[in-house]
């Protein structure tokens, strides 16, 4: 048996980071960092506990957010 890791598409990965802490970049170069409640094939994103950021810089609190997953750059 090999050590390494094993390789998984992104759908898995994605579904192995619900419930964990992410860092989601729109294309307007805004930062919403929370927790990854749930997303669906079109990239559309629910976070929890959701903080916005504008130029590194906190803006706003959320307790729940969605995000199109058109506007998305990046999780």
């Amino acid at each position: 048996m090999s050590d390494a890791p094993t390789k998984q598409g992104p759908s898995a990965f994605l579904r192995h980071i619900i419930g964990k802490p992410v860092v989601v970049k729109l294309n307007s170069g805004v930062e919403y960092k929370g927790l990854l409640a749930c997303l669906d094939g079109y990239m559309n994103i629910a976070l929890e506990q959701t903080e916005e950021y504008v130029n590194g810089q906190l803006k706003s609190k959320y307790g729940d957010a969605f995000i199109r997953g058109n506007n998305v750059l990046y999780i």
